[in-house]
């Protein structure tokens, strides 16, 4: 076949070539805006049209007809206009005879739509298009929407922090509603171990309170985990001893809280933090939450410390406000000096007794205490000492006294004791065994043994001897009166005091 090259001759043909159908061809394809090359089955070039010179940015002699298809492509590869992985796919496709197309981007920086087509014969036949414009809007375009996909992304994660600070937010304030409705520590204990697996998903944990003593916590309640220590020393923890909430992650330089390793868990704890409680600038616990990175939907470290820190705080405000009500309540109804219940509990606590035996058709007893010759105790041996002896009742009282009984001061002296479902016969037996053990204490004042104290007890049954607090009381304070009168360090029942009462005088 005879190779033509068209559109590479500058002088002008004859007007009578002009209407030529290969003239009108060549003009045609010298005035189209893409480059065209043919190649034959062969790969050697056929015919291009001028355009291409401009588009590709080629010199005169990087191509020209009869150069093959693998200088031409060699020469692109050299340029740098041609990748290898371009050159790779597109010689593949060749070979099978089918289409192919790729951009060029040329070291001018514009882009050349290279597209292939094969001919009936085998030839191919292609074009370059250029598609520099159309490239640069599309990636400003395709620039433009990542850039309202991260904005989107962006506004989203902003949406759903927000909806995470609200939704923390709501659920602290329905703890706060509970907590402030517990009218002991044990209710406190059972909310915040059913609040904490909602307020932290997939957490384990534990919640300990310092004892009276202050030596230890005491292990209070748990979450999702068997591993509660029945007490941990206070030295024993990271957080107590720096006074502050501590984070441990395996992944940074940490070390274990001695009360986490005690646990002996099995597996390695990789996640945990420990939150001081802390109300009113006291220390009052520790809460230690525990997290697994190998659950997906668990909460971490990283999104979880502040929020169980805000647990913590809620918790030792509720802690703080429960043992305060206590305390007072407790002062309301206790005598400071010895630790008994006072006077005003022991009224309530006949009236509510008196309530219990009417709905049951029940009795309860009542015994009246007096310590014998306390006011020249008192002398002899000074206040100070009279309130050592006060105490020792006191404990003793408490000691002897079994679940349901109580015990109080009534005044000075004067001690009084319920004996719940008991009878006439049981409340004396009881009063008996209180005036033997009393008489068997051995106390002592700043090193000097003080001498030997005995009680004097009266004895009253609701609701023989009184169905009032009132009238039960002056009842059991007439048999008192009556072992006072029979030599005291004995005890005496409500009955013997009537029936000495109904007695006639001396005539």
């Amino acid at each position: 076949m005879k190779h033509q090259q068209i559109g590479l001759v500058g002088a002008q043909a004859p007007a009578a070539n002009a209407a030529r159908p290969e003239n009108l061809a060549s003009e045609v394809l010298n005035i189209m805006e893409q480059g065209v090359l043919v190649w034959s089955p062969e790969g050697v070039c056929e015919l291009h049209n001028t355009r291409i010179f401009n588009l590709l940015e080629l010199e005169g002699d990087d191509l020209r007809i009869g150069m093959t298809r693998e200088e031409f492509r060699a020469r692109a590869v050299a340029r740098g206009e041609l990748s290898r992985e371009n050159e790779e796919r597109s010689a593949g496709l060749i070979r099978a005879a089918q289409p192919y197309c790729f951009d060029r981007v040329l070291p001018s920086g514009r882009v050349v739509l290279t597209n292939g087509r094969p001919t009936r014969g085998g030839g191919y036949v292609v074009t370059f298009t250029d598609v520099t414009d159309a490239r640069r809007a599309a990636a400003d375009l395709d620039l433009a929407k990542r850039g309202a996909e991260e904005a989107e992304a962006r506004a989203k994660q902003v949406l759903a922090g927000e909806r995470q600070r609200q939704n923390e937010a709501r659920m602290l304030a329905e703890l706060d509603e509970w907590l402030q409705s517990c009218k002991s520590l044990d209710e406190l204990f059972v909310i915040v171990t059913r609040f904490m697996d909602k307020l932290l998903p997939h957490s384990k944990g534990e919640l300990y309170i310092y004892s009276n003593s202050r030596d230890a916590l005491d292990g209070m309640c748990k979450w999702n985990t068997r591993d509660l220590h029945t007490s941990i020393q206070s030295d024993s923890c990271w957080a107590l001893r720096r006074g502050r909430s501590y984070e441990y992650n395996s992944d940074t330089i940490c070390f274990q809280c001695e009360h986490v390793e005690a646990h002996q868990h099995g597996v390695e704890i990789e996640e945990y933090i420990c939150v001081p409680i802390i109300a009113h600038g006291d220390t009052v616990g520790l809460l230690h939450i525990r997290f697994d990175r190998r659950c997906e939907e668990a909460a971490h470290i990283t999104g979880s410390a502040q929020f169980a820190i805000r647990c913590g705080e809620h918790i030792s405000m509720a802690i703080a406000n429960v043992k305060l009500r206590d305390e007072l309540h407790d002062q309301s109804i206790r005598d400071p000096l010895t630790g008994l219940y006072n006077r005003r509990y022991f009224v309530d606590a006949l009236r509510r007794e008196i309530s219990i035996g009417a709905r049951n058709s029940g009795s309860f007893g009542l015994i009246s205490v007096d310590a014998d010759r306390f006011k020249a105790f008192n002398d002899n041996h000074g206040h100070d000492a009279g309130d050592t002896v006060l105490r020792a009742l006191g404990d003793k009282l408490r000691e002897q006294l079994v679940a349901g009984q109580v015990a109080c001061r009534m005044g000075g002296e004067e001690f009084a004791v319920l004996v719940p479902g008991a009878d006439s016969a049981q409340t004396m037996a009881l009063a008996e065994h209180l005036r033997q053990e009393v008489s068997k204490m051995q106390m002592s004042y700043m090193g000097s043994k003080l001498p030997c104290v005995t009680i004097s007890s009266g004895c009253a049954v609701w609701p023989m001897q009184g169905a009032t607090p009132q009238l039960l009381l002056r009842n059991a304070d007439k048999a008192l009166y009556l072992a006072k009168e029979e030599g005291r360090n004995c005890v005496r029942s409500a009955e013997a005091g009537a029936a000495a009462a109904a007695a006639p005088g001396p005539g």
